[in-house]
């Protein structure tokens, strides 16, 4: 047999992978002497036009449903398609068995022996769940951050997917929007790093490999400004700001090689992004280079109707083709409507031909020609899926994306050898809103609970009282009297209160992003007993929690951390781990502020008093007159269990020609008793430009780690392109002008100094 092989790669020139049929072989997309180039020329010159529609026609499967379902039919509804070559790939379905058997109905069955993509959105984890992306950025460690997408992407090959719809890079100011938790965060450089980081993680450095997927960066762009924080809403800005805030994640994306892209619902100044010329062909393909697929979201191409451009099925399929939307997720307008328009001449044959181009080198990278049962070993799903590894890394990972936000006269730590502990919140014992938004591929049953974290903590001596107290959307308060009862037996009580895990993520925007329900009343309540407590919180956006700061002595940011949140949660709360997260959206002190960022803007009537000194009489700048124009926690926020002082801003020069690099160091010393992570954060502000500036802009962070006593000079190095803005006459580049630099533990709390930029 081997010899038969040889004989035959000699001869042909063909791949014979084990697993790979004898009519896949016999395909001349499979020559390994051809480029893949040559390959996909010679397949599109066989296909036929309603085989060409089919490779740009994505269908969902029958196990999730994301979005608003067309196809209803038993789960053989795809057979026939896939025999005729009418779809190219299923998306939010998974099983090796399944797909296998669709995968050899592809290519055993159907003329042209094309493989199927798999695809499915996993956001934050498969089985393994990780933290949900917002917090992850708030872990400010890249390393993690890419571990957690290369636990996902294992897990999510080894169950048949090899096409990915995340990461999600959107940046977002306002936390009304329920899609922040899928994010970064408000910060384009942060955002950026975060962005690289995850398509890394997803496509590692062979897309080939069983272990890998296509990453799908979504949704471009500007998803996440929608007007009033409210899903799928208008979203409308300048051309600079969409340059300077919102499009540098994706184009870090690009940068790092991501293999598709997605367009958004939303519109941008009048055109739905899914047949925006501008976004996908100005910017995307000539401006960046973007050679891969680009990927409707779900039926957005259908929605331009409803937008108001268009008017009918042929009109919008005509605008998305040309526009550069290479695959109709789920409208299946290009398989009904593109073919007559082809046939019509309302469509060129070429605008055709290079979206199934880009559709079918995707699949080649993928190594789908030469194996495509590669994503569907059962072996494989059974050892791979919730490994001890995984879990290990997940626990890790989610440990360092917890936030400390008060922590006065030193209540946290708690000690393991603690006499009594009142856990109260509907999310003391429940483990499934601990998977969180977009966890399809979980397990309800799965993840650590905040109870067992804390029962595998504590001395077999300590009394741990538990109650729900209320749920997440009960106005009952019958359950109370319970919680304050064991409050009052106990020496510390933990609240674990937030959002359920569909209080954020898709279609989950809230004008009230405060504690949901009566929880705040019966956060209260238990205040009102006197005991000492640590606030828990679960989200998935900034929240308004004034009075708990001003109330609460101790109160840490968890997030929503996946399968091992117990755990995490008990290594912080009781000292294993110390906490150096810091957030990567600024808190809003009240609803009424927002959208609130760091990197904004002065007016010409800037304001820096206190608010309290003019309440009673009107003062012609630019201020609220019941609460300050400060946030209740700024961006870079975090607090630890030990503290950290911070020396002198030093420059190697005062004075840079634009073409020089700045050196700059900080000296940092840890000045506490506990060893600690901090993130020494640096920030930019131009004084005077053609343009105006913001007050900060995040050029560069070193987290480090410090032992008690220790100290460490911090360095970091600008460029011309750290400098650089779009001008008055919008080109890209720096300015010769006066800078500040502020290097510190937070965007408010900075040491400065200046320099100038000369030519």
């Amino acid at each position: 047999m081997k010899v038969i092989k040889l004989w035959l790669v000699l001869l042909f020139g063909l791949s014979l992978s084990v697993g790979i049929t004898q009519a896949q072989n016999a395909s001349v997309s499979g020559n390994n002497e051809l480029s893949i180039d040559e390959k996909v020329e010679r397949l599109l010159d066989k296909m036929t036009l309603k085989e060409k529609v089919g490779q740009l026609s994505l269908n969902v499967g029958d196990v999730i449903n994301t979005g608003p379902t067309v196809n209803t039919k038993p789960s053989n509804k795809f057979d026939d398609l896939i025999r005729q070559g009418r779809v190219t790939g299923i998306f939010n379905t998974h099983g090796t068995a399944y797909l296998r058997r669709l995968q050899k109905i592809a290519v055993e069955d159907s003329r042209l022996k094309i493989p199927l993509l798999f695809g499915a959105d996993v956001i934050h984890g498969f089985r393994t769940v990780l933290p949900i992306p917002l917090a992850e950025a708030a872990s400010w460690d890249m390393k993690a951050v890419e571990r957690s997408s290369q636990i996902a992407a294992t897990e999510a090959t080894a169950a048949g997917i090899n096409f990915n719809f995340a990461p999600m890079v959107d940046i977002t100011r306002d936390p009304r929007w329920g899609r922040i938790a899928e994010g970064a965060g408000e910060d384009p450089y942060l955002g950026s790093l975060v962005a690289a980081a995850r398509v890394r993680g997803f496509q590692g450095d062979d897309l080939t490999a069983p272990n890998t997927l296509a990453a799908c960066v979504k949704h471009f762009a500007a998803y996440g400004a929608p007007h009033g924080g409210r899903e799928y809403n208008t979203v409308d800005m300048s051309e600079r700001m969409l340059r300077e805030i919102y499009l540098p994640p994706y184009k870090a994306a690009v940068d790092a090689g991501v293999a598709t892209m997605m367009t958004s619902f939303n519109e941008l100044n009048g055109i739905p992004a899914t047949g925006n010329d501008f976004l996908l062909n100005q910017i995307l393909r000539k401006e960046w280079g973007f050679q891969g697929m680009v990927v409707s979201d779900w039926q957005s191409i259908l929605e331009m109707k409803v937008h108001g451009v268009g008017g009918s099925d042929k009109a919008v399929t005509k605008m998305a083709i040309e526009a550069g939307t290479d695959m109709d997720m789920e409208a299946n307008l290009y398989r009904d409507v593109l073919p007559g328009l082809v046939k019509n001449g309302k469509v060129n044959t070429e605008v055709l031909d290079k979206s199934v181009r880009r559709v079918l080198k995707l699949k080649h990278k993928l190594g789908l020609f030469e194996d495509p049962y590669k994503y569907t070993n059962a072996e494989r799903e059974k050892k791979d899926v919730m490994s001890k590894e995984h879990l290990v890394g997940a626990l890790d990972i989610a440990k360092r994306c917890i936030v400390l936000l008060k922590n006065q006269n030193k209540l946290l730590p708690l000690k393991k050898d603690i006499k009594s502990l009142a856990l109260i919140g509907p999310l003391a014992k429940n483990k499934q809103e601990l998977n969180g938004t977009w966890s399809f591929f979980a397990r309800s049953n799965e993840p650590v609970s905040m109870l067992e974290g804390i029962q595998k903590k504590v001395s077999k001596q300590t009394k741990i009282y538990v109650a729900e107290g209320c749920d997440f959307y009960s106005d009952s308060k019958a359950k109370f009297a319970e919680a304050i009862n064991i409050a009052k037996k106990a020496e510390v009580v933990v609240m674990t209160l937030g959002e359920s895990a569909v209080m954020n993520g898709e279609a989950a925007s809230r004008t009230n992003i405060g504690l949901p329900g009566v929880q705040l009343e019966l956060l209260k309540a238990i205040h009102a007993t006197g005991k000492p407590i640590v606030l828990l919180l679960t989200n998935g956006r900034a929240m308004c929690l004034s009075w708990e700061d001003k109330n609460i002595p101790a109160i840490l940011e968890t997030w929503t951390l996946g399968t091992q949140t117990g755990n995490a949660i008990a290594e912080v709360l009781f000292g294993d781990y110390n906490p150096s997260g810091k957030l990567p959206v600024t808190f809003p002190r009240n609803v009424g502020q927002i959208p609130i960022y760091y990197n904004y803007k002065h007016t010409g009537r800037l304001y820096k008093g206190d608010y309290k000194e003019h309440k009673s009489r009107r003062i012609y700048l630019s201020k609220y007159r019941d609460v300050p124009n400060t946030p209740l926690y700024p961006f870079g926020y975090g607090l630890s269990y030990t503290t950290f002082k911070y020396g002198k801003v030093m420059l190697d020069k005062k004075q840079m020609k634009i073409n020089e690099t700045l050196n700059l160091s900080i000296q940092v010393k840890n000045t506490g008793k506990r060893a600690g992570e901090e993130v020494v954060q640096l920030y930019i502000r131009d004084l005077i430009g053609s343009v105006t500036r913001p007050v900060k802009e995040l050029k560069g962070f070193k987290k480090i780690m410090l032992k008690p006593g220790e100290s460490k000079k911090v360095q970091f190095q600008l460029t011309k392109k750290d400098f650089s803005f779009y001008r008055k006459d919008m080109s890209f580049g720096a300015e010769a002008g006066q800078f500040k630099i502020f290097v510190g533990t937070n965007s408010a709390d900075l040491k400065e100094a200046t320099f100038e930029l000369i030519d």
